[in-house]
Parts: C-alpha cells; structure tokens; sequence
C-alpha cells in the first residue's frame, strides 16, 4: 500500500530541489524592502548569489510565495538585490528558497502537477458519497461531479429514524403574505403528497412558512434528511430549513442551510444537526426564504431526522448497474425498483487526484512518486542532450524515472472499478 503523507507544494518542491542538489533554504533576519532580503544564512562573497533563483515567502501569509531572480549580493550585509520589486516588503520571519539558474522553482511546480497527472488512472483519491436516494421509478442518476471512478455502490437496507413531516398535509402554522402553500399530489417523491410553495417576487429573505407537529425528542439523532425542488437555481443557504421547540419557529433551535440546487431539479438533502442535544422538544417545522432569488415554486417532501452510524448497507450486485460515460449517468436495471425502492445510495469510489495549485495544498498520492517523478522530469528537462551534458542529468533522470515506477507500483492495485471519464 502506497504510503501518503499528504506533503504540502513547498514540502515537495524543497525535497525535489534537495534531490537535484539546486536549493539553499533560509529565513530572513531583518526588514528589508520589496527589492532587498537580508539573512544570515548566506555565505560567500560579493555577487555570489547573482542570476540565481529565489522564492521568497511572506511570513504573514505563508500561502503567498513570489519568485524573482536575484541581481546583487552584498556579503557585508548579508542582504541579495532582487531583480524586480515583490509586491510586499521582506520582514524578519519571511523564509526564502535559492535556487540554482537551471531549476526554475515555478517549472518545478508545473512538474510536481505534471508527475500527478502521470498517475491519473493508476491511483484515485478515495471517496464516500452519500448524495442520491431512489425514488422507486427513476432508474438514471447523474454521477456526482466529484467521482471518476465507481468502486461499489450500496443501498441503505435500515437506519434509525422519526419522520418529523410527510408533507402530505399543507404546511398552515404561519405563513408569510408571498406564499401560497398546497398539498401536491403528482409530484412528489413519498406519501400521497408533497408541500408545493409558491412564492411571490415581492418575497424578502426572512420570509417564512411553518407547520406545527406533535412534539419530539430528536436529540439523539444527527442528520435532518428530505426531498427539494424549486423553479430556479439557488445557491447553498438561499433555503433553510427550521426546526424550533417554540410555535411558529419563532426562535429556531436548528436553522440548517438547505445545499445548492439546480433549477426543476428534486434534489435529496441531508444536512446535519447542529445542535442536536438542544432538540428535545420539536414543535414547529419550517420553510425559510433566506435570499431573494425572485419568484420561485419550492416543493419539500419527506423531512426526517436519522442516526447515521445505525445504518445498515447492502451492496449492490454489479450486473444491476451500469455507467453511461456520454451522460455521466449511474444507470440501474429495472429489477432495482423492486430491490431498492426508495433508499439512501452510498457511492464508494475516487476522484482524480488534485492538483497543485497553492502552497499549502497537499498531494493525495503518494509522496514518493510525485518527489521521486518530479526530480526525474527536472533532471530530464536540464540535460540539455547527450553531447552538452558533463553533469550527467539524463542518467540521473533515468535513475530517478526507476525510482518513480518502483514507487508506482506500490499505488493499491485497483480491482473492479468502472471509471466514468
């Protein structure tokens, strides 16, 4: 198995910069400006450093690294002239990268990306998806944009659940003058109805509409679940979802951001409680208008609370399900409906690996390889060819392409897994 320690871009590219001998590391001593660094690390005499490569780091954001070249080095004030001014002055604390004239640090970068999109197909980074649920008819699901290899896909057989509303009887508690609430019978996702809202552009964030329930004690559970539509596109948190021990959910105990939908799209959400060991007597549930996105019709159905850690899974057989990669589509036999009528799915699978694209991002590969492949590939790109190559760079970057393939093949061997892209 495939050892990730999960090291950050600097981490990476100053190990790949000590395996092709070409780095110094330092940390400024003193204020210098946005063309001059001074640190006691440097050694040597006058113009030492010159034509050199330096990264140098804001020490109040260590995300915000630049790279210049240096022009001068003054080696009774330990201080190096850069070529071109930073967009900030150095300070004492500010940690800097020297590099030699044939690595550039930010070409070492491209290479650290480039060594992970070498890996793209032999190794994924693991992920659980809990986003779709059947309904008992649909039998096409989008794949999650996150996924791009499907392991194994389960469905939960049983968990420990309260139905706080069925939403088969019309939210009236209270109800704001710009909604107009109505039970739906035809579209729907469970019962004999859903709760179809609709709301009028004079509508205001705040707005909201309410339906009392019997009293429950939902303290011991840990995720609000149910079924949403609306007419037009939201973002995370434009809809929320109230739950309150007073009527009218005129203080709400729970005010849970409903996630970003697409437009005439039933999305299942499932959303956690945030302060369940308050929940012990639910009286009100309710719908909130938290942004005005304009006129809109907003359908719920099915809103329950569950304790996730007692479901139960059971997988799949892999001839029921099939991957439409032209549509990015899970695609499920008809004898699904019979098996899995109307369950939670869980997705097992993996995203291609991210690349890097600031300091503090961390590899989800292996960190051997990425090094290992990277040095290779710098090596490869300073040989200059055979004839003009005294240094000996391409046997080092063969000896580090073999160190990159041993490493590889530690990557877990992946078995039965269908890709989507």
């Amino acid at each position: 198995m495939a050892v990730i320690q999960g090291r950050t871009r600097k981490q990476l590219r100053q190990s790949i910069g000590f395996n092709l001998g070409a780095i110094r590391t330092g940390t400024a001593y003193d204020a210098g400006s946005t063309t001059t660094l001074i640190s006691l690390r440097l050694v040597g005499g006058d113009d030492n450093y010159n034509g050199k490569w330096i990264v140098v780091a804001d020490v109040s954001n260590s995300n915000n690294t630049e790279t210049r070249i240096i022009s001068d080095y003054t080696a009774s004030a330990f201080r190096l002239t850069l070529q071109q001014a930073l967009s900030f002055a150095t300070a004492a604390g500010d940690t800097f990268e020297i590099w030699e004239p044939a690595y550039d640090p930010d070409t070492i970068n491209e290479f650290i990306n480039q060594a992970i999109i070498d890996a793209t197909g032999h190794a994924y980074d693991r992920i659980e998806n809990l986003g779709l649920h059947t309904d008992g008819h649909t039998l096409r699901f989008d794949i999650p944009s996150n996924i791009s290899m499907i392991k194994d896909i389960y469905y939960r057989n049983s968990v420990e659940f309260t139905r706080l509303h069925s939403c088969n009887a019309v939210f009236d508690e209270t109800i704001d003058s710009d909604f107009t609430v109505s039970a739906d019978t035809e579209d729907k996702k469970q019962g004999t109805a859903s709760n179809k809202f609709v709301i009028a552009a004079g509508a205001s964030a705040g707005d909201i509409a309410t339906d009392s329930i019997t009293s429950k004690n939902i303290s011991k559970y840990d995720y609000l679940e149910g079924w949403i539509k609306s007419t037009v596109a939201t973002s995370a948190g434009n809809l929320k979802i109230l739950l309150d021990n007073t009527a009218s959910c005129a203080t709400p105990v729970e005010t849970l951001s409903v996630p970003a939908l697409s437009a005439d799209t039933w999305t299942f959400f499932r959303v956690a409680l945030a302060n369940p060991e308050t929940d012990t007597a639910i009286i009100s549930v309710g719908l909130e208008y938290d942004a005005d996105v304009g006129a809109a019709t907003v359908w719920l159905d099915d809103i329950s609370v569950v304790r996730n850690d007692t479901s139960e899974w059971v997988k799949i057989p892999r001839h029921l399900w099939r991957i439409d990669k032209e549509s990015s589509d899970i695609v499920f036999d008809n004898y699904i409906d019979g098996l899995v009528s109307y369950s939670l799915l869980k997705i097992e699978g993996g995203d291609k690996p991210a690349l890097l694209s600031a300091e503090t991002d961390a590899t989800e590969i292996d960190d051997s390889y990425v090094i290992a492949r990277a040095t290779a590939l710098a090596y490869s790109a300073a040989s200059g060819g055979p004839n003009v190559d005294p240094d000996d760079k391409r046997q080092q970057a063969a000896f580090w392409f073999g160190m990159s393939q041993q490493s590889k093949q530690n990557f877990p061997i992946l078995t039965n897994v269908r890709t989507v892209t």
